[in-house]
């Protein structure tokens, strides 16, 4: 884990560097096009894939070189941060910059007349998008303001993923780091194995979560109380938008790169929780989330990229608690580098599992019962603590 103190911490970005939230939310979806401009000038379409090397090891190596931040607000000024509206604008400016630019992306496809290999590349790139667009509805989805929710529904939406805040406040909330959360990774599970459970999973408990609420209330599912449908109709009115002006090659591009993005939810909801387990009490039901039951990262550059998704930690022992006033806690564990960084490595399980299986199994004091882990790879990973010297 890097050990390197940033010289700037939260409190300088709430304060005299705030300014950098409106210029991330300004400037860095852009940065996913910024292949168009070489791959114009060399005719060589491989360069449209840059945007996803300049996030994925890039912002790695800007952690690397500003290191973590550990500071938190001192509570006193919470309700202050909280009411100050210049952190939500910080999000909209997100929202609209985002869908811009996702939306240049497409006509950039259309307008090109890329290839089939040029619409790849371009997707690979514009996949962030879709991260991006989630994890904005992500955040303003835990609120209830009425401006919360409309944004809410329009990121996700665009996204593609009506369903998320639905399933992620109502459903993986209430079952994260339990067995039975489809969001939440087991030990010794991969991330392509995961993938398989999570994506379809997740899908059917966000809308079945919905039609037993309004079904419970004596409400009929299509009404204006179901909170997917605005967010649903969006996205169809996106793609018929989509299909009616640029054709169906192009209507093609954005499902698949949609899905893409799709994939960085997953890679998020893979490492957040790996092999964590909530315990039970005297009723045997699991005890309530605490800060303990997520992986915390405070390297400072994707945590402003993420604004502050990685200080996960807080995020689910107090779901409502907005971004700019998420904590650090010294006795959570900590994932040994940031998002971006994780993610490449969840790629490849063999690495993976070298990396985090002895963290999950430290965290537990080698007790298989004190983790969420497949029951196949039992014997080995009691094995593995054995070795370890913590069995």
């Amino acid at each position: 884990m890097a050990t390197t103190t940033s010289f700037v911490s939260i409190t300088d970005l709430t304060q005299r560097l705030r300014w950098l939230w409106l210029v991330n939310a300004a400037v860095m979806p852009w940065v996913l096009l910024i292949g168009i401009i070489p791959a114009e000038i060399t005719g060589n379409v491989a360069w449209l894939m840059i945007g996803y090397p300049l996030f994925y090891i890039g912002v790695p190596l800007l952690d690397r070189f500003l290191g973590q931040d550990p500071n938190n607000h001192a509570e006193e000024d919470v309700p202050a941060l909280e009411a100050d509206r210049y952190f939500k604008t910080a999000l909209f400016f997100a929202l609209v910059g985002s869908i811009a630019a996702w939306c240049a992306g497409i006509y950039y496809a259309w307008w090109a007349d890329l290839s089939v290999w040029g619409m790849a590349a371009l997707a690979v790139s514009c996949m962030g998008f879709g991260g991006g667009l989630i994890n904005l509805g992500h955040e303003l989805g835990h609120k209830r303001g009425r401006s919360d929710r409309i944004g809410a529904s329009i990121s996700l939406g665009i996204a593609l993923l009506p369903h998320f805040n639905v399933e992620h406040n109502r459903g993986h909330h209430r079952a994260v780091a339990t067995p039975n959360d489809h969001a939440s990774s087991k030990l010794g599970e991969s991330f392509y194995r995961f993938v398989l459970r999570e994506q379809p999973l997740t899908w059917l408990r966000g809308w079945r979560l919905e039609r037993d609420r309004l079904r419970a209330a004596g409400k009929p599912f299509f009404s204006t109380d179901n909170e997917i449908l605005p967010g649903a109709l969006i996205g169809i009115v996106f793609l018929g938008a989509v299909g009616w002006l640029f054709g169906p090659v192009i209507l093609a591009f954005v499902i698949f790169t949609s899905w893409l993005g799709h994939l960085n939810l997953s890679l998020a909801n893979y490492i957040e929780h790996y092999g964590l387990l909530r315990g039970k009490d005297e009723s045997g039901r699991f005890e309530p989330p605490k800060p303990q039951h997520s992986w915390n990262q405070n390297a400072l550059v994707s945590n402003l990229f993420t604004f502050q998704l990685q200080r996960h930690s807080d995020h689910h022992a107090h779901p409502s608690r907005s971004y700019q006033c998420l904590r650090h806690f010294e006795d959570v564990p900590q994932l040994p580098w940031g998002y971006y960084e994780m993610f490449l490595l969840a790629y490849f399980p063999p690495l993976w599992f070298r990396v985090m299986d002895k963290r999950v199994l430290e965290w537990a004091g080698g007790e298989l019962e004190r983790t969420n882990h497949l029951p196949a790879k039992r014997e080995r990973y009691q094995q593995q603590a054995a070795r370890m010297g913590i069995a």
